[in-house]
């Protein structure tokens, strides 16, 4: 459909944007692809909406995919001076070596139309030297060393992403900040309705849904700012409630393990008892 000549290998390929070439009158793309999908793209100007922000391609963004997710948007302008590549990586190539099982904790692959990568030069040059060193590996004879040298190389590219993503946690901290600041006037107001009888706790699917980022974004931030993930998070706020609850009224601990969601008091106490290695009525005395 775009003018590429058939892949060198059936199971990994890179392809260069240079040589894409869009078919006339083409103006937006929908396809589900059935590999690993890495791009960085360059000169690319249609905008793209990633979680709450637009980003541009100007400063190299690199941008993943799991099999079997929808990839659309507008395709090159005209006027774009398109320059990267697009890597695509079957599950097959992978069955059966030490990344098969090692690229599920890639959580990148994940939140990739949600928080592309920014690169800057020296991380883009390290990037495009391992990308360099695949396509390389499989334009030369197939041996029996190959596959094993591909995948290494593919270790290493995404051992420096995911340093890179951490980098830009910290580098994007005023933003990232905010969306833990809005986390927790969500939760604050949830908490605050009194509707936690009918509602139930608050789900991790509701809050990525409700701050319009993904699950495991949100996740990986928490990981990065407090060491603990969105359901932990929830657990401390929750906690937190319960004890003032405790410390301050005089209902009865499944009086406050029923406003605060629980069906059964013994599910509260154990986590109570958990977060603070209290039972619910022993800090209570702390404060009678």
């Amino acid at each position: 459909m775009v003018g590429l000549a058939p892949p060198e290998h059936p199971l990994i390929s890179v392809m260069n944007y240079a040589d894409v070439q869009m078919p006339e009158g083409f103006t937006e793309m929908r396809a589900i692809l059935d590999f690993y999908y890495i791009t960085l793209k360059r000169g690319f100007k249609n905008k793209l909406q990633y979680g709450q922000q637009t980003y541009d391609f100007d400063e190299g963004l690199m941008g993943f995919m799991a099999p079997n997710q929808l990839i659309s948007g507008g395709g090159p302008s005209p006027e774009d001076d398109l320059k990267g590549w697009i890597m695509l990586i079957h599950p097959d190539f992978i069955w059966n070596t030490s990344l098969a099982t090692k690229i599920k904790k890639y959580e990148f692959f994940g939140y990739a139309v949600h928080e592309a990568l920014f690169l800057s030069d020296k991380e883009e040059t390290i990037v495009n030297g391992i990308v360099g060193a695949i396509k390389n590996e499989y334009h030369s004879n197939i041996d029996a060393f190959s596959k094993q040298i591909i995948i290494s190389h593919i270790e290493n590219l995404l051992s420096y992403v995911e340093r890179f993503y951490n980098r830009q946690y910290i580098t994007r901290e005023k933003s990232n900040h905010q969306i833990l600041e809005k986390l927790d006037m969500l939760l604050t107001t949830y908490f605050n309705d009194g509707d936690l009888v009918s509602r139930g706790l608050p789900t991790v699917q509701y809050i990525s849904d409700t701050l319009h980022i993904s699950q495991n974004y949100l996740r990986g931030l928490l990981k990065m700012y407090t060491g603990k993930n969105t359901q932990q998070h929830i657990h401390d706020m929750l906690v937190d409630r319960a004890k003032e609850k405790l410390s301050t009224t005089d209902l009865s601990v499944s009086e406050i393990a029923y406003e605060l969601g629980f069906e059964h008091p013994q599910s509260f106490s154990k986590l109570f008892k958990k977060k603070t290695n209290m039972s619910p009525s022993e800090f209570r005395i702390l404060y009678h």
